[in-house]
């Protein structure tokens, strides 16, 4: 299983020189099964490059999951070329939501007057699986949601595929449980022995007092589930859109310092935008 991150950012896409090392695209990742079955999770602003790279190697068919509706994760859409392209066909798995909802949401995000092209003008065949149930399949890889403790809900995802796996768990706060979320040591529960936990770390601690109940978790909260749940390896994603490059950085030395006083041998590190991993 690959796994390649397309965009870590949150809440808005951000550029300049203080971001060159993490980049300041938002939510894209992509995964490629050993089948080559191609899995794009939310469509970010870091979608837009995914699009020209599947377009130069003749990809054309995609599989979409997304984890919510926030604009961060969807904002990305109408910049994916593909859509513009006859030969390219995309199937959208309704997770995690119900009815028409994708559709719907989807549609809105290029409805006039906001953007030029519609939604019913786009070129690509678009179809829709109900839906998901508690486990479901794209080729070799199993795909088990989990319920994010979001404002206005979503999902997060196991995959697994030939004895490994990953978890997903962006825009997902571990201090406070939103309805229909869970409590940490579900998340715990969820993610124990994977050899890849990528999870929202957006905020330090002293940043989370005056922001609680917005979404998102620190960064220590984020360690300690992945060093309870004897994780392999733990990316910190959904970076603040204010965070530069050296505070991330000062954040995984935090994160390392605080590993070896528990005298774990849990990896960690912030994802970066283009970081890619073989799984």
């Amino acid at each position: 299983m690959y796994i390649k991150s397309w965009g870590a950012r949150g809440s808005t896409p951000v550029s300049g020189n203080h971001y060159l090392k993490y980049g300041g695209d938002t939510t894209c990742i992509e995964i490629r099964t050993k089948e080559d079955d191609i899995i794009i999770i939310d469509a970010g602003t870091g979608i837009r490059r995914l699009g020209n790279q599947l377009i130069s190697e003749g990809k054309d068919f995609y599989h979409f999951i997304f984890t919510h509706a926030h604009w961060d994760h969807l904002m990305g859409f109408p910049f994916f070329k593909p859509l513009y392209s006859k030969s390219a066909e995309l199937l959208m798995h309704r997770c995690p939501f119900h009815s028409k909802f994708v559709e719907t949401v989807l549609s809105k995000v290029m409805a006039p007057p906001t953007f030029p092209v519609k939604y019913t003008d786009v070129k690509a065949k678009i179809t829709y699986e109900d839906a998901c149930p508690n486990t479901f399949e794209i080729g070799s890889v199993s795909i088990t949601p989990i319920p994010l403790s979001h404002p206005n809900g979503g999902s997060g995802y196991k995959f697994a595929e030939d004895g490994k796996s990953f978890v997903f768990l962006t825009d997902n706060e571990l201090g406070y449980v939103h309805p229909g979320g869970c409590k940490s040591g579900e998340y715990m529960k969820f993610s124990t022995g994977v050899d890849l936990l990528i999870h929202d770390g957006e905020y330090t601690p002293a940043e989370y007092e005056t922001q609680k109940e917005w979404g998102h978790s620190t960064y220590v909260d984020a360690l300690e589930l992945a060093i309870e749940a004897e994780v392999k390896q733990l990316g910190l994603f959904h970076h603040n859109q204010d965070r530069f490059d050296p505070e991330m950085d000062m954040i995984v030395e935090d994160c390392d310092r605080r590993i070896a006083e528990k005298d774990k041998t849990l990896k960690c590190f912030a994802v970066r935008s283009d970081m890619a991993f073989m799984l």
